[in-house]
């Protein structure tokens, strides 16, 4: 693979969740076509997304049920209905889960034969991680959504006869799953290889910790700090700081970094080809984390009392970087970043991030600033945890309002326009624009509020909110900053 950061691009950050549509979150049906053509026509060729596995019940794509299933929700019916598995979209869609059924029924009566291999292969290929995944989903269910530790020893202990047991009990549910991860690659690669014939690259975003009530952990223990009876004895998190006194506390269980290097990192290995099998580009989120991390002992109620411990980072980077020639990532090294980390970060050549709302306190030097980017960067004008420009904006002090707009010369323009300018002029290799920026959308429209519980993953933009102007608008900052790639 070519490095995707070559030259210079511009890109915009949304959700699947996000895209227009019907149901209850977008979906890779044809609303997602039409984003790639939306962007292709304004010349932006990178469409960022959150993670894409399948969440708990917050919603959060931060905190997924595994690393490297695809969130079934993203599943488009009408595309079902096009393969000929399903008869039709039902008017009053029945649950979920009893949709794909019926699809599954379909595909068995009528798929073709070749795509009954496509299926074959693709569950013999996956079967790593697929199978504990299924099994997983099938269990869980059966408990009520409890975490795997609170299931009965014997499977929250995965001891051989009572998952022999399981398997025999669930076979069904877990043949359904295998049915669902398949169309929802199937569906995926169609679209990725719809966006690069059409000049778009797919950028996605992989959290560097793993959620503890996850198939990954209840099936590799052996990888993370846990006690005997599966329960994390020491937290992800960081310290106090400007944002919070008390530090953030995750909850995320520790790796057992000393097993992973035994092996040569094959987990790894693992996940990261599992993630640039859907994506182009990766976002590593917490990428400080691989130098040193916040270890939390897990009965602290907070991350006031926790200690730095180094991680392996350049034995770690140095195998990655081996396997995967090049290793096309982006690092999320937002915060306090120390000189360590900065270093683990440019030895491999990594991408770092810029986000401009940042970039209006502390003075001249604030690093910011557009005037002190680095070219191996993506600068954005916000990411999914801000809020939007227009809200940030319209929340700062008249004082701040001032020298944003004396930096930005921005009299003529209203925001968010000269901070999506100053995005776009940046000497960064690559800048992304949440699409609420492009839409000119307020503080209503935020996707995430760290910090918070409720309201947060559900922003779904409308067509009827882009004009017939913002395609051109967005495509001529993009060539007068030289970010439009030459057609192959």
């Amino acid at each position: 693979m070519n490095n995707p950061l070559a030259q210079r691009r511009a890109g915009i950050l949304l959700h699947i969740t996000s895209l227009p549509g019907g149901g209850a979150c977008g979906t890779l049906g044809a609303e997602a076509y039409r984003f790639v053509d939306f962007l292709a026509a304004a010349g932006h060729s990178v469409w960022q997304t959150l993670p894409v596995g399948p969440t708990h019940d917050d919603g959060s794509p931060y905190q997924c049920l595994s690393l490297h299933a695809g969130n079934a929700e993203f599943i488009s019916v009408e595309a079902l209905v096009e393969a000929g598995w399903l008869d039709a979209v039902p008017a009053a869609p029945p649950l979920w889960s009893t949709l794909l059924d019926q699809a599954r029924r379909g595909f068995q009566q009528r798929a073709q034969p070749d795509q009954q291999r496509q299926y074959a292969d693709f569950v013999a290929a996956e079967a790593h991680w697929l199978e504990d995944y299924a099994l997983f989903r099938a269990l869980r269910e059966a408990h009520q959504h409890a975490a795997w530790v609170d299931w009965p020893a014997p499977l929250r202990d995965r001891e051989p006869a009572a998952l022999a047991a399981a398997r025999q009990r669930f076979h069904e549910q877990i043949q359904g799953i295998f049915f669902e991860q398949f169309v929802f690659m199937r569906q995926w690669l169609a679209l990725k290889a719809y966006a690069n014939r059409h000049g778009v690259l797919l950028f996605g975003d992989m959290p560097i910790f793993v959620a503890h009530d996850s198939a990954d952990v209840w099936a590799q223990r052996d990888y993370f700090q846990l006690g005997a009876d599966g329960r994390p004895t020491v937290v992800a998190g960081v310290p106090p700081d400007y944002f919070s006194a008390t530090g953030q506390r995750w909850g995320n269980p520790h790796y057992r970094w000393d097993r992973m290097r035994q092996d040569g990192f094959q987990w790894w290995i693992t996940r990261v080809k599992s993630q640039l099998r859907l994506f182009d580009l990766v976002r590593i989120d917490h990428f400080r984390g691989f130098e040193a991390y916040w270890e939390i002992p897990a009965d602290h109620d907070t991350a006031m009392h926790g200690r730095w411990v180094q991680a392996p980072g350049d034995a770690l980077f140095k195998t990655l970087c081996a396997y995967f020639d090049p290793l096309p990532v982006v690092a999320e090294d937002l915060g306090i970043i120390t000189a360590e980390v900065d270093a683990l970060r440019l030895s491999y050549g990594f991408p770092g991030m810029k986000i401009l709302q940042f970039a209006f306190d502390g003075g001249p030097a604030n690093p910011y600033l557009p005037h002190n980017h680095r070219t191996l960067s993506v600068v954005y004008t916000g990411t999914h945890d801000n809020d939007t420009t227009v809200g940030w904006y319209k929340a700062l002090p008249p004082h701040a309002r001032e020298y944003v707009c004396d930096y930005l010369h921005c009299a003529s323009e209203a925001m968010p326009w000269p901070l999506i300018r100053a995005c776009m002029a940046s000497v960064a290799t690559l800048a992304v624009i949440p699409m609420q920026d492009a839409l000119a959308l307020d503080g209503r429209h935020r996707m995430n509020t760290p910090g918070t519980d409720a309201g947060n993953w559900r922003w779904r933009f409308e067509w009827a909110q882009a004009d017939a102007a913002l395609a051109p608008r967005l495509r001529r900052f993009a060539e007068i900053y030289g970010r439009v790639p030459p057609k192959n």
